[in-house]
């Protein structure tokens, strides 16, 4: 696995109001241009990954993921949160051996991203994952995905269709399929 050096991010200070596990929510007090200040919301997270898993007969391996914060699934590429301390390509292999249930042969970086830079520090880390072996899912208690498997050309209709409406996976589709000069 090739590694991705880790973002630095400076966030400030304020008042946590909320922690969980992997992130934290802050209120700032931000100045403003004319000398005022206002508070602001912000999202303290130690980043993500988003992997592109490819298979040999060059199909991409999705995931229907139902999002409990939309009422609703959403098709997209695997990702996931990095646990503390850990590197993004590592997140990478759990995450999609987790949600995919294929486990990869070579995972090589393919940049990195703010997901939401207006209200969040979250980094992501993307990731190209090939010689793919299935293996199984490891699904955590909350999560329900089911995997789906689509051509390229059928990823680059839906994706411009406007079909698919997760922002990492349109970033690393679009990123993938503009590298690509076939």
């Amino acid at each position: 696995m090739t590694e991705t050096p880790k973002m630095q991010v400076n966030p400030p200070t304020g008042e946590v109001l909320w922690r969980d596990r992997r992130f934290e929510l802050r209120v700032v007090t931000l100045p403003l241009r004319d000398g005022q200040t206002e508070r602001r919301g912000l999202m303290v997270h130690p980043g993500a990954v988003v992997i592109l898993p490819v298979r040999d007969d060059g199909s991409v391996v999705l995931i229907r993921n139902h999002r409990w914060t939309l009422g609703r699934a959403v098709l997209e590429l695997p990702a996931g949160g990095l646990d503390p301390g850990e590197a993004p390509a590592v997140a990478a292999a759990r995450e999609l051996e987790e949600e995919t249930g294929y486990r990869a042969a070579h995972i090589a970086p393919m940049g990195r991203f703010f997901a939401a830079p207006g209200n969040s520090t979250e980094v992501m880390y993307g990731f190209l994952a090939t010689g793919l072996t299935q293996v199984g899912q490891r699904l955590e208690a909350d999560e329900r995905i089911e995997v789906v498997t689509l051509s390229k050309t059928e990823v680059r209709r839906r994706l411009v269709a406007g079909e698919l409406e997760n922002g990492p996976t349109m970033a690393l589709l679009g990123r993938w399929l503009l590298s690509d000069p076939g």
